[in-house]
This record gives C-alpha cells, structure tokens and sequence, in this order.
C-alpha cells in the first residue's frame, strides 16, 4: 500500500523514487515486522497467559519436557500477524505472486490455528484429526499449484530445475501440479515436525526464507538470472519482501521462542510458514535446492517415516523416540545442544544450496 502512495508522491517529489527498488523495500520488510514482533510479543503473551492457552505436552514424550506444559502456544499467530502487515505496507500489490504466497500462509496458518484451538479447550497434544488437517492442507496445496500452473506465462514457470547443471530441466507438464501440491504440503508438516523445542523451528525457517529471497530477487533480475544461468521469472523478485518479512517476524519471535521459551509458536506457525516456503520455492524453481537447505526438516521427516514403518514391520524402533530430536535429548544431550547442532547444520546446508547458484 505504501508503494501506491510513493509512486504517487514520486510525481511531486522525486526522492519517493528510491522506494521503487526492492533492496530497500526488503530491508523495510525486515524492520517492520521485527519492530511488529518485539513490540507486539510481551502483550501477546500476557494474553495468552490470561486465557490459559497453553501447550499440551505428550505424556510419552521425554520427561524434561513435562516442565513445559503451561507455556503459551499459538504465539505463530504473531508471526502471521507480522509478516502479513509488512508485506502488505512494502509490497507490489498488483504481484500475483505476493497474493499466492500470502494465501498460502494464512490457510494453512487457519488450519494450524484449529488444531491448536482443539489441544488447548480439550487439554489434548492430539488436537485436529489428522484426515481432517491434510484434507485441508490438500485444499491449499492443490489450490496454489493450479493457480501457479494456469497462471504462467512461459515454459520455465513449470520445469523441474537441475542444480550444478546450466541447461538441465525437465518439462513436468500438467505434473507441475503434483508436484507442487508435494512439496507445499511436505513442507509445511516437515517444519511441523520439527517444531519440537525452543528456537530449533523458527531460526532455520528463517535462514532458508533468507535464502530464498535472495535466490528470487537473482532470478526476479534478468542480468543476474542470465549470468548465474538460472531461470528468469518474471515478478519473482517481489518476494524478497516477503522472505525479508519472513526473517524479521522469525527473528523477532526467537526473542521469545529462545530457551527457555516464553510461548511457542504452535501449528498455527509451524505449518503456515512451512507452506510459505514451500510456494517461495516453487515459484523461483528451486525445489531441489530448497530441498537441500531443509535438511534438517528433511532428517526429522524421515525419521519419523522409518520409525512408524520399522516399528508396524518389525515390531521394534529405529531411534529412542521420532523425531529425530527426541532421539538426542533421550540420548542425554541436553536440549541446548540439539538446537544449536541442529541450527549450525542448517548453515551449512543453507550455504550449500546458495553455492549451487554459482556451481553450474
């Protein structure tokens, strides 16, 4: 909305041009949704203390996390809150890429907003049935993929992107949409998954966000897309406000979410924001990429697909307990140190996908 105004006054004052370039529009995302959440959290969880909403704690899950049950949940919302202000005062409005995204965000946050609802007015860590949450979260996903796929404009909008390489890519067809619908849904229930302990979620969602608002602003510039020969999408770049959002209302979050964390972000958080990157993928066509950064969302997904599948085919478990941070904290490591292990292998992962730009 502010944009439409700059652009305006642009007419009469030539200094509200500089609010034309993305850099400064996505530094002003940051800001502003940091400010939202530092500013917004204490009251946010003061709310939340005075209506009891807090988290519901497996009763099979590690003993030390019994002394969490109480704490504040649903504090996600205040990241939605904060991205969707920030984005909708810098952005281009007149992106469709912007509005998909946002879509995106704010169902599958509805959805996680649900479940949350119904584990805390019922006392209950099950909450959503889970047909009910994946039906939903199918709406969603299947919505964006054919929206995107009717949507593009040229070919490479719906090819499969190979990293290392300059000129392999496939043609998915009508497949996109398979395809797409996977890597939203699997997203979002990946950082779901993860979001198990204080911080370990939020830190790596924002760096990977970081990540892809730097790769859509490169692939968004037809100089750098062609000199880096990767695709050039036409408006992708407009998600770096976005993904500058993202960062600022992650890291203003952390503040909070830190251990010993003060609220927790919920499924309202966790399944919004893993769906958002998801979409930001999909839309710079780096899914493989994106894959790779995710490793650590990746690691604990699995692991809790071979539990399951170890335990209905053999009768026994793979790990102590699913997902994968359970495991280390039943191991003895104490929680501190899965995060910050967990947070330092998602650099690495981080700087690897970014390094792929350049490896062709």
């Amino acid at each position: 909305m502010l944009l439409w105004l700059a652009e305006y006054l642009s007419e009469y004052v030539s200094a509200f041009s500089v609010f034309q370039y993305l850099t400064l529009r996505g530094i002003l995302g940051i800001a502003t949704a940091l400010a939202i959440s530092l500013l917004v959290g204490p009251y946010m969880i003061r709310r939340l203390n005075d209506y009891q909403i807090g988290q519901a704690v497996r009763v099979d899950g590690p003993e030390s996390h019994l002394s969490k049950s109480g704490t504040p949940t649903m504090g996600g919302a205040l990241i939605l809150i904060a991205i969707g202000i920030s984005v909708l005062l810098w952005s281009d409005l007149n992106n469709r890429y912007v509005w998909v995204v946002l879509s995106v965000m704010f169902i599958f946050g509805a959805v996680g907003w649900v479940d949350d609802y119904r584990k805390v007015s019922e006392k209950n860590s099950k909450g959503l049935s889970a047909k009910a949450k994946y039906f939903w979260q199918s709406v969603g996903g299947f919505g964006a993929a054919l929206f995107l796929y009717y949507t593009a404009t040229s070919l490479v909008e719906t090819q499969l992107i190979v990293p290392f390489f300059k000129n392999v890519a496939f043609n998915m067809g009508p497949f996109y949409i398979i395809f797409t619908y996977f890597v939203i849904v699997g997203s979002s229930n990946a950082v779901n998954l993860t979001d198990g302990l204080d911080g370990l979620a939020i830190l790596p969602t924002v760096m990977i966000g970081s990540a892809l608002g730097i790769i859509a602003y490169l692939s968004g510039h037809a100089a750098f897309s062609d000199y880096l020969h990767i695709p050039k999408v036409s408006g992708a770049g407009e998600l770096v406000v976005f993904c500058g959002a993202l960062a600022g209302a992650g890291l203003g979050f952390l503040w909070f979410n830190t251990y010993p964390a003060q609220v927790f972000m919920g499924d309202v958080g966790a399944l919004a924001l893993g769906a958002a990157l998801g979409v930001v993928a999909v839309i710079v066509r780096h899914e493989i990429v994106f894959f790779i950064m995710s490793g650590v969302f990746v690691m604990e997904t699995v692991s809790v697909i071979l539990q399951v599948l170890s335990y209905k085919l053999t009768g026994k478990r793979i790990f102590r307990m699913a997902p994968l941070h359970h495991h280390f904290e039943l191991k003895g490591w104490p929680e501190p140190r899965v995060i910050v292990r967990f947070w330092i292998i998602t650099v690495m992962l981080v700087l690897v996908g970014l390094a792929t730009l350049k490896l062709r």
